[in-house]
This record gives structure tokens, sequence and C-alpha cells, in this order.
């Protein structure tokens, strides 16, 4: 499939489709890829088009320039007004709020297909949130990630603290969110918060790579594998025995394992078509 440009309504975020793989990535690198309304609506709607999008089969974030993404626009959050205004209700506000992270965040987690980070700077507050959101995260060397709410008197958004807590555990993340430290890429890398951590200058081809390896696979699979998994967080161990074995079933009669079974009997490669 050749590479095409996918329209988002906004310079702020960029997307590209090319063998299976949409490429998003956040484009205020002036601001660190700060996130502003425009880029957050763009993103909700793009994300909302690769769940629904069947040659859509794999999705990277990434940032451009030197960084990931700073989280909220500092600069203007001190320049804007007061929260609830004229023009929105305090609870109006939240509502939006609401919506976007679920919009966002909440489905780069959800959706059913395999969702990659790749960062090849800072991931701060929402960006690290983000990040932290994906199934896969490739961080350069020069990556790192850090809360940063308590920095600017903010109390975290975009699931960082849940996403946190789930990978590191309650302690680690309480640590993390009160002292803003900076986890560099290698610490990252052992703490379990990224997969894989490259040279700076191969960041796109390791990252596009893995993406290549995902959306050629068994998608009917992953879609079953990542539903287990969110829920083996959550749910308890009975719950998570019963949801393995109905969607193991169901898996069994895909093309996807027809195929894969064909291919091992005549010793080939599979090509997954993901149905």
């Amino acid at each position: 499939m050749a590479l095409t440009s996918i329209d988002t309504g906004t310079d702020e975020l960029l997307a590209t489709l090319e063998d299976g793989i949409a490429l998003l990535t956040l484009n205020r690198p002036e601001n660190r890829n700060a996130l502003s309304e425009p880029m957050l609506d763009a993103l909700a709607m793009l994300l909302d088009r690769c769940e629904k999008d069947a040659a859509i089969r794999c999705v990277v974030l990434t940032g451009a320039g030197g960084a990931f993404c700073a989280g909220g626009d500092v600069k203007s959050m001190a320049e804007s007004d007061d929260p609830g205004s004229a023009e929105q209700t305090l609870d109006e506000v939240i509502h939006r709020q609401r919506l976007l992270q679920r919009a966002t965040a909440g489905k780069l987690y959800q959706m059913p297909k395999p969702t990659i980070a790749a960062l090849s700077g800072a991931a701060a507050g929402a960006g690290m949130s983000l990040a932290l959101a994906c199934d896969l995260r490739v961080m350069s060397t020069r990556a790192f990630l850090v809360t940063a709410f308590a920095r600017v008197g903010f109390s975290g958004d975009y699931g960082g603290s849940y996403f946190l807590t789930q990978l590191l555990g309650t302690a680690k993340a309480r640590e993390l969110f009160y002292l803003c430290e900076r986890v560099l890429a290698e610490e990252a890398l052992e703490l379990g918060l990224t997969n894989w951590v490259v040279e700076p200058d191969t960041l796109r081809d390791d990252t596009m790579l893995i993406a290549r390896r995902l959306a050629d696979g068994p998608t009917a699979a992953f879609r079953y594998m990542k539903e287990n998994l969110n829920r083996a967080i959550n749910g308890d161990m009975q719950e998570c025995l019963d949801m393995e074995a109905t969607h193991h079933v169901h898996s069994r009669f895909t093309e996807d394992h027809r195929e894969s079974a064909l291919a091992f009997v005549e010793k080939r490669e599979p090509v997954f078509r993901g149905r």
C-alpha cells in the first residue's frame, strides 16, 4: 500500500496511512507538541476513525521535532480566564474534559487494535499519560517521562494516575506524581514503562518495524488478546479464565487461524487478513 496522507482538519496533527499502519504525529514542535484544543479534537476524531477503519491495523502516536508531548499548554493556561465563565460553566468544562480523555487516552487504551507510542524526547504531564495509554512504547535514548503535574498545581489527567499505578504499583506512582522526578529512558526500561530504548536516529525505523509486524499479524486474535489483557488488570481470575476461553474458541473459527494452520503445514509464512 502506498503512503497516503489523512486529512486531520488541522496542521497541529499530521496523519499518514501505509501498509495498515496509521502514523499520527503531534505537530506543535515550537511548543514541544503541547496539547491544544484543535490538536485534541483532531486526535479524538482520528482515533475514532482508526478504530472503525478495517484498513488500519496498527496505530503509532509520535511527536514532531525533539519532543513527544509536553502535556497541557501551560502558557496558554496562564493567559486564559478561569474555567467557569459566561461562555462555559465549570460543569461544562469538566464534561468536555471527560469526553476528550475518553476519546484520546481512553481510545488508545481500549481500541481493539495495537497502539504504539514512539518517544523522541520529553513526554510530560498529559503527554506522558497518552504515551502510557498505548499498548507499547519505544523511547529514544534522549527521551524521558515526567508527571510534571505538581509543578503547575495540577492533580493529573488523561489517565496518568491509572496507568502509572497499573504499571508500577501505587508506591512508585505516588513518588513520581508527588516529586515530579524525570524517568530517563534506561530507567523507564528497567521499570517496565517502556518496551524498547533505541538510538534517536533509528527511532522511526525501529518503531515502524514493530508496527509492521503487528499490522501483518492476526488482527482478530490481537483484538481478543487486548480485551483479555485489559480485563486481567481489573477482573478476577475466574472472569479472566472464562473470557480467555470464549475468545480462544472464537479465534479458532477465524480465517486467520485457518490460514496460519495451512501455512504451518505448507512450511511458509501466513498471510493474515484480519478476518
